[in-house]
């Protein structure tokens, strides 16, 4: 039997009326007639008995009403668990460690903010790790460094970084590259930057935290190169000797990303979010 029929069955009977009953269900009153002789006919025998001011139930349709009753009330509660199911009920994100740094707390304050039933959960790591991660399904969302060229990864948001060359104010620097570590973005691009410098005699050194980095570069150990927001973050712009590297030499962006097959329900909300201080 079609559920549909039946809401239409209730709506007339609670109302009394074929009229008031289609205009309940906001449809034509010719649409409901139609419907209520088709329950009819499905059923065999009347429902309603037409009278000057609407209509009454048959005794048959007495019988029926508690019966459709409880299977439209039914269907109306599994329309509602699916569409509940349906809810962002929870988000791993996953980030980089520069990012960490920059973005990652305003966007965990938005998002509570705006959505404070749905559960974050937060892994950190580094760009490589973090894209398996998010193509195993292991995470909804992640920070990476760079746009994503996985054919299975989608770019929700774009977040522009002003890089810094980063070196001593005390000495000349630029014999010792210093970084997070070998697969860091930022460790990378400064390889990049020292190829258009054409400076290919240096040593390397990994650190992995930033604020021993530029620590270390202050005290001229070696030079670096990150987001200015992150030199600003621990206080080293006017410590520090800082050249504005430009995107066309070297451009590393943040990028929130996601898999294609596995949209966040939020991710028109993701795509305009704005981290701007």
């Amino acid at each position: 039997m079609d559920s549909n029929l039946l809401k239409v069955f209730v709506a007339v009977a609670e109302k009394k009326s074929i009229s008031l009953g289609a205009k309940k269900l906001k449809v034509t009153q010719t649409n409901v007639s139609l419907r209520i002789k088709q329950l009819e006919k499905n059923l065999g025998f009347e429902l309603f008995h037409r009278v000057p001011k609407g209509v009454l139930l048959t005794k048959e349709g007495e019988k029926l009403l508690p019966l459709a009753l409880e299977i439209v009330g039914k269907i109306k509660e599994a329309q509602n668990q699916i569409r509940n199911i349906k809810k962002q009920n929870s988000l791993i994100i996953a980030s980089t460690y520069s990012n960490t740094k920059m973005r990652l707390i305003p966007f965990l304050k938005k998002l509570n903010n705006d959505y404070p039933n749905t559960k974050l959960e937060l892994v950190t790591n580094n760009t490589i790790v973090i894209k398996q991660l998010l193509l195993e399904y292991k995470v909804d969302v992640a920070f990476i460094n760079n746009e994503p060229k996985h054919e299975e990864i989608a770019l929700l948001k774009r977040f522009e970084n002003e890089l810094l060359y980063v070196e001593s104010k005390r000495k000349n620097s630029n014999k010792t590259i210093i970084g997070h570590e070998d697969v860091c973005a930022f460790f990378n691009g400064l390889k990049k930057y020292y190829e258009y410098l054409e400076i290919h005699d240096y040593e390397i050194l990994e650190l992995a935290n930033f604020e021993v980095i530029l620590a270390c570069v202050e005290l001229g150990m070696g030079s670096t190169l990150l987001p200015k927001s992150i030199v600003k973050k621990y206080g080293y712009l006017s410590k520090v000797k800082t050249t504005k590297i430009d995107k066309s030499i070297v451009d590393i962006p943040t990028c929130l990303v996601c898999r294609k097959d596995n949209l966040p329900q939020i991710s028109n909300y993701l795509k305009k979010i704005s981290l701007e201080e």
